[in-house]
């Protein structure tokens, strides 16, 4: 596959997401709920969660923002969905790699989270593009110190 159908393969899994975004709401049965902006371009996320025994049972989000903000959160929801709380920040850390340029594992399947590999070549968009795997971490307790 040629670069130029790969971004627009990716640009249309982006905006997939961006227009029948997976998980949004609020769960009536959360334990936990984070609220972030990004002051820099008006994204906001409103991510609820529901973690019993160390897995993420489920989770929600509700928010305005970007293409990319919400298209990342929509793929957030869905990957760390059933996996233990270790699981969904080591994504959050692998993300934040991909997002800074840096070589990520290949053997970590990333699903359609891949497609946000580009906004790399964007430092203006990475806020956008992070927002709500900052807000995961910050919401089961484990985010980082940036």
């Amino acid at each position: 596959m040629s670069l130029n159908n790969l971004d627009q393969l990716y640009r249309s899994v982006i905006m997939d997401h961006y227009k029948n975004p997976r998980n949004k709401g609020v769960l009536a049965d959360n334990n936990i709920t984070v609220d972030m902006n990004n002051p820099t371009c008006g994204d906001v996320i409103h991510l609820t969660m529901q973690v019993e025994d160390g897995i993420v049972k489920d989770a929600k989000f509700e928010g305005e923002g970007c293409s990319i903000s919400m298209a990342s959160a929509s793929m957030m929801t869905q990957i760390i969905k059933d996996k233990d709380v270790d699981a969904a920040v080591q994504y959050a850390h692998v993300f934040s790699d991909m997002m800074l340029g840096k070589e990520v594992d290949d053997s970590i399947d990333l699903g359609d989270i891949e497609a946000l590999s580009g906004v790399a070549k964007f430092p203006a968009r990475i806020k956008c593009a992070t927002l709500s795997w900052k807000a995961m971490e910050k919401g089961i307790g484990k985010d980082s110190d940036e």
